[in-house]
């Protein structure tokens, strides 16, 4: 958790706030975690812990693997997850879009939601001929190193951008000002052309490109990006075919969810 959502301690159920911080100790890869491992990150005593350990394997939001000696993630946060997917008309309306372009230039097309200083994968569109590694709905990705965080960091209001900056600059001293160049490039790109490049910083041998919807929905902001190897023919013509046609998908959701507030 960053400094800029560290909430006021006299406010938080701290049993709550720990069991949390349990399941926040779990991610895409570190997915196994030992008891051992899981009090390291947490500092959790071990009577706390275990006692905390117990209670999440009851309600199923984390299990114990025999097999493996060690806690993995729960079916219960699937169950969890579904009314938060459920919720977001925007996917079901983007999926066909998404599916179409993203079969057309043989690549990925993807759904992105921002919020604080988390960005993940809502919906993710493979092309049938796509070479390009599939994530997970629901992983965390860099906001500093790709075109998606850049429009995300683009969109929100001044104050919380310049929150993320400080943050940014406390974790990676000597960052802070690549990234504001980075953004100042994604900032006259979006004024121009409409989207933001990603110059390859995250994968270099991926061209991706992204556009943000023009305003936010419940406070949550989504991104539209689209990728393609830069070996592929598709690479070649990012800026005349790809990046109008992901514009225009990213105004016909913007329509379809309706005006002036997108209202879902």
């Amino acid at each position: 958790m960053s400094t800029s959502e560290i909430p006021d301690e006299s406010k938080l159920v701290s049993a709550l706030a720990r069991g949390i911080n349990i399941l926040n100790c779990f991610s895409p890869v570190q997915y196994e975690l030992s008891a051992k491992e899981i009090g390291e990150k947490t500092g959790l005593p071990k009577p706390t812990l275990s006692r905390l350990l117990e209670t999440l394997s009851e309600y199923g939001l984390i299990r114990y693997s025999d097999r493996l000696s060690k806690y993995v993630p729960g079916a219960g946060l699937l169950n969890l997850s579904a009314p938060v997917l459920q919720r977001m008309t925007i996917r079901q309306i983007a999926r066909p879009l998404m599916q179409e372009l993203a079969d057309y230039i043989s690549g990925q097309v993807q759904l992105v939601m921002g919020s604080k200083s988390k960005m993940c994968y809502v919906e993710i569109a493979q092309g049938a001929n796509s070479k390009i590694y599939r994530p997970e709905v629901g992983v965390r990705m860099s906001i500093s190193r790709t075109s998606t965080g850049r429009a995300y960091i683009n969109s929100i209001p001044a104050e919380f951008r310049e929150r993320y900056l400080i943050d940014l600059e406390k974790k990676y001293p000597g960052q802070r000002a690549w990234f504001e160049e980075r953004l100042q490039d994604a900032a006259n790109d979006l004024a121009t052309l409409g989207f933001c490049r990603g110059h390859r910083d995250f994968h270099r041998e991926i061209d991706a490109i992204a556009v943000p919807l023009r305003k936010p929905i419940d406070n949550e902001y989504w991104m539209f990006a689209a990728s393609v190897p830069v070996y592929s023919e598709e690479s070649k013509r990012i800026d005349e075919d790809i990046a109008p046609r992901l514009i225009t998908l990213v105004r016909t959701v913007e329509s379809s969810l309706g005006n002036p507030n997108y209202s879902i």
